[in-house]
């Protein structure tokens, strides 16, 4: 049975008697009908009754209605409302405009508006790099989807995908004060959405790729990059290849085996396994097998698409043929992102010693943690339900905050090995153990030094401009 979640929360306002134990027994009946009660306040009161709100976790609609059913039950027990904490998160929205300067009086206008920003509009025109300098270019991406692949929802269309591009939105401020905005378009066609991205990014420093499907993000993704002269990142890609390097880098420290040793079997053969496969490579992997529906990717065979292609070109040089369950056999590494249910303990048993078992599909993993864990050495997911969750949090706001402080016009491979290694090098040796190989997303730490790495890389490597914070003197504009 799954267990109540913050993500079925709800609040429950109940007029109940003024006696001294109805509280304790309104908690005693929402806690036996199987809900994790978070809160209870008196709200109001009268000689005759009183007001509680009282919150609690549920595990999904019906129970949240099986909740309301037992409190109805108890004599002198009334629901006057429920309501989903959720959805009262997402009313109106979750973003709004604050702006930086404050209009006072006529002295402000002049210069926030006409006529004074004339000035600056000439000072862009002549030098248009400065825009980075003196609009919201220099700290502001783009959130950009279609709505085709949305969390595991699907094809749900572009309004529906609001509330995720919102969400996103949110991270990017909170954790590394990166002003993002949702672009939700309209069409399905790739090179509508090639055109209209490239139309609209004199606004932004950067572009994020989100939940648009397999495998036109790929031809998009590409597109971009080579036509526009600011980053192009899709997250659904990247920051889960990021995240997952990341563990990797620290569970194989717990195992002490090295990346170059391992064999690694990586079940998925979409946008994200690609990436995670590409990464490993330029991390140092030499032993990977990529594994399909219909089992692993063979050499010297044809695929539908390109990238499929490439997998089986770049990937099993021992030209093993046969199912994922048949390549685990042997494996040192599984990692998932695929479908769930496809593996089983008896699998992992066939595994190294020293296992490593990253069952990421969500929310239903390709094998239970507590499965996995039966034979595995270190065990890792998508969920935040148990240990090690490999949660694309920890990558995208520390990436693009240090690719806008760089002035960066791309993002290349040796930034993202970067990104990883940053991750994993904020758990130290001393906390590092089989339960905590990846920091959780709260660690303040993460973002600043992702950022920092990422930085230096495009310091380094010369995709990054030259910025400065001081105004220059304008007065002959």
């Amino acid at each position: 049975m799954a267990t109540p979640s913050p993500g079925y929360s709800i609040i429950v306002k109940v007029q109940a008697p003024t006696t001294f134990t109805a509280t304790s027994d309104l908690t005693a009946v929402v806690a036996e009908a199987g809900a994790a009660i978070t809160a209870l306040d008196i709200v109001d009161a009268s000689h005759e009754s009183n007001i509680i709100n009282l919150t609690c976790n549920t595990r999904g609609k019906e129970h949240s209605r099986e909740v309301k059913g037992a409190i109805e039950a108890v004599e002198g027990f009334e629901v006057l409302s429920l309501s989903d904490r959720t959805f009262h998160m997402h009313q109106g929205g979750k973003l709004q405009t604050v702006s930086k300067v404050h209009v006072r009086n006529r002295d402000d206008l002049s210069r926030a508006y006409t006529p004074g920003v004339a000035r600056v509009c000439k000072a862009i025109a002549k030098d248009p790099q400065r825009a980075r300098e003196l609009t919201i270019k220099r700290n502001t991406i783009a959130v950009v989807t279609d709505g085709t692949a949305v969390l595991g929802l699907g094809d749900i269309g572009p309004a529906a995908a609001m509330p995720v591009m919102e969400g996103k939105a949110v991270l990017f401020k909170q954790f590394a004060n990166v002003d993002a905005w949702p672009v939700a378009l309209d069409t399905k066609d790739t090179e509508e959405i090639i055109q209209i991205v490239k139309a609209l990014a004199p606004a932004y420093g950067g572009i994020n790729l989100e939940d648009i499907s397999a495998p036109r993000c790929f031809e998009i993704e590409a597109r971009l990059r080579e036509e526009l002269d600011i980053p192009v990142f899709h997250d659904d890609q990247h920051g889960t290849a990021i995240v997952t390097q990341a563990a990797l880098n620290n569970a194989l420290k717990v195992v002490d085996k090295k990346i170059e040793d391992v064999r690694i079997v990586v079940s998925g053969v979409g946008a994200a396994g690609h990436a995670i496969i590409r990464l490993l490579q330029a991390s140092g992997a030499r032993h990977i097998l990529a594994a399909g529906r219909n089992g692993v990717l063979e050499p010297n065979t044809s695929q539908r698409d390109e990238h499929r292609q490439w997998l089986a070109d770049n990937t099993n040089a021992e030209g093993f043929s046969g199912s994922l369950k048949e390549a685990l056999a042997g494996a040192d590494v599984f990692i998932g992102v695929s479908a769930p249910n496809l593996l089983d303990a008896d699998d992992v048993a066939k595994m190294n010693d020293g296992a490593i078992v990253f069952a990421m599909a969500n929310p239903d993993p390709e094998i239970l943690p507590t499965e996995a864990s039966k034979h595995a050495a270190v065990v890792a997911t998508g969920r935040s339900d148990f240990p090690n969750q490999i949660n694309n949090v920890l990558a995208f706001p520390g990436l693009f905050r240090g690719l806008l402080d760089a002035g960066a016009s791309d993002i290349t491979e040796d930034m993202l090995v970067a990104a990883a290694d940053a991750i994993s090098g904020t758990i130290t040796d001393e906390e590092l153990n089989p339960s905590y190989v990846i920091p959780s997303v709260f660690n303040q730490k993460v973002a600043p030094a992702v950022a920092a790495a990422v930085a230096e890389v495009a310091e380094r490597n010369g995709t990054a401009a030259v910025m400065t914070t001081e105004t220059q003197d304008d007065i002959d504009f």
